[in-house]
């Protein structure tokens, strides 16, 4: 029997249930937050991610790498050398290796005639472009040149400047800025119901804890001037998803939710929409790109909740099956017109059931 195996006998007989008896509230409390922002066996989140740090060694200061390479080298000198299991002699075996030479091409020097040398150097760039373009010459003209060339009248054959073109180089695109949004700030702005605060754009913002998100959501629920609320790309998962949705089923003024990029599974997209069934003001919501697809089954369900829907307009999310997808456009193509035709009608835009439209 193997060490690892001994070690986990005495384990067999523990009753768990016996063990969270023992545990204070806030001992539970501390638990459930930390399997909710831990998942050890989920391998899609980062090995960083799955487990706390439980590094004990304090920080050494900054790195620097060349106090690293001076202490590599010195260790590696001081290290011995392993003695080889052949001793080394210095005797030569084989041939030697000569490496073949390799005779450079012999560039002949061209001479012109007086004539042709003095008409070079006195033409134009239309001209050398049309000598160019006859030649086949490439690499000797770019894109501003050919233009100018073709709009030129001095130019008498045009037929070959297809073949002498160069690309023109792009300037590179610079990388997008970093959210510069305070995640505590905000958060208390929301709490206070700022009535400046009519956007909160958390995308992109890393390691935020799942209990700050979840405080977001609560915060939502009596705020009355949030009207878009995103989440893009900050690792959310099936607890926030939880939060957000049972948000939508008392908040009145929110008009705009987008989770896209997140690790929500199938169980939280259900739960975001099957709350839209109490809620009449969300008009936009975006869930696609998640860390695992959704399934079949999953989107023949957001399917038929859709077509139950009459509010929602825009709905963020490539179906991978044909059917669903239809029946998904299809139900924010009723919605949309719904309330076009309350618009022309010059009624007020509110839920209304499609048989009596």
């Amino acid at each position: 029997m193997s060490v690892m195996r001994k070690e986990m006998e005495k384990y067999r007989d523990i009753d768990e249930d016996e063990l969270l008896k023992k545990l204070s509230e806030e001992d539970l409390q501390r638990l459930e937050d930390e399997l909710e922002e831990l998942d050890p066996d989920n391998a899609l989140l980062p090995a960083g991610m799955r487990q706390k740090d439980q590094t004990k060694k304090s920080p050494t200061g900054m790195f620097q790498r060349d106090d690293l390479l001076a202490h590599l080298e010195k260790q590696a000198k001081e290290h011995p050398d392993k003695e080889d299991p052949v001793p080394f002699t210095g005797e030569k075996r084989g041939k030697a290796f000569v490496p073949k030479k390799r005779v450079d091409p012999i560039m002949e020097n061209v001479t012109l005639e007086p004539e042709l040398e003095e008409a070079l150097a006195s033409a134009s760039d239309a001209e050398l472009c049309d000598i160019a373009a006859i030649l086949g010459m490439h690499t000797l003209m770019s894109n501003q040149q050919y233009y100018e060339a073709l709009a030129s009248s001095t130019i008498v054959n045009k037929q070959g400047l297809n073949s002498v073109i160069q690309c023109t180089q792009y300037k590179p695109v610079p990388d997008e800025e970093p959210n510069s949004t305070d995640v505590e700030e905000t958060l208390l702005r929301v709490k206070r119901n700022d009535p400046d605060l009519v956007e909160v754009n958390l995308n992109n913002i890393k390691n935020i804890p799942v209990k700050t998100l979840k405080a977001y959501a609560e915060a939502l629920m009596k705020n009355t001037v949030v009207e878009r609320f995103s989440i893009v790309g900050t690792r959310s998962n099936d607890p926030v998803a939880f939060a957000l949705a049972e948000m939508l089923k008392v908040n009145t003024t929110l008009k705009s939710l987008n989770v896209e990029s997140n690790f929500i599974t199938g169980t939280g997209i259900l739960f975001l929409i099957a709350s839209l069934q109490y809620n009449t003001i969300l008009q936009e919501l975006k869930i696609d790109n998640q860390s695992q697809p959704l399934g079949n089954k999953v989107e023949m369900e957001i399917a038929s909740m859709l077509e139950k829907n009459t509010t929602l307009l825009k709905f963020g999310y490539h179906f991978t099956q044909q059917g669903p997808r239809l029946r998904g456009s299809n139900a924010m193509m009723n919605n949309n017109d719904l309330v076009r035709k309350r618009r022309l009608e010059g009624g007020p835009i509110l839920p209304k059931c499609r048989t009596n439209v």
